[in-house]
């Protein structure tokens, strides 16, 4: 399957980053001029969490201070924008590659690297970005863009964080990618 996609789109150049950086800040505009809000991801995940524990366990998303103004009670903790948002990234990230044939399964790693090992640290990793988001109150596109878009002074100090974090774990971690 991924060998008939990869023939009937050949992979193509990737665009070019200063024209994909206009166009975000220009949808960055408009979703502050059209919404009210900028973008991010970890508010939509986390209604969707919320909506999946509903299914479980609605006593604790009503007990629960974060949770409840998200989906207790009659709420719908998909009904927001936000949600919506993060169902058009992950599909226009899947057209986009598929358009450009680049759609493929495949798991990239370092040569001295199992792909257990990778999706191991991928997950591991995930799980800090997200606990961080958590504590952050947001995600690394909703502080960095929306945050510093209106000149947040937490969201630019989270950014330097998280390069500063990255260049420090670079060495230590620089086996897995070989």
């Amino acid at each position: 399957m991924a060998d008939q996609l990869q023939q009937a789109h050949p992979s193509r150049r990737y665009g070019n980053p200063y024209v994909a950086g206009i166009a975000l800040g220009t949808v960055l505009f408009l979703a502050f001029i059209l919404s009210g809000s900028g973008l991010g991801a970890s508010g939509g995940i986390a209604r969707f969490m919320v909506w999946v524990l509903k299914w479980f366990a609605p006593d604790a998303v009503n007990r629960n201070p974060y949770f409840a103004p998200m989906g207790g009670g009659q709420l719908n903790p998909l009904d927001n924008r936000i949600v919506w948002m993060v169902v058009g990234v992950l599909l226009g990230g899947f057209v986009s590659g598929w358009l450009s044939g680049r759609v493929k399964v495949e798991t990239l790693r370092g040569p001295d690297v199992t792909p257990r090992q990778r999706w191991l640290m991928a997950f591991l990793g995930g799980l800090l970005m997200g606990w961080g988001a958590a504590m952050a109150r947001g995600c690394t596109s909703g502080q960095a863009l929306s945050g510093g878009a209106v000149l947040s002074l937490g969201s630019w100090i989270f950014m330097m964080m998280i390069f500063a974090a990255g260049y420090a774990l670079a060495y230590p971690f620089r086996k897995l990618w070989g």
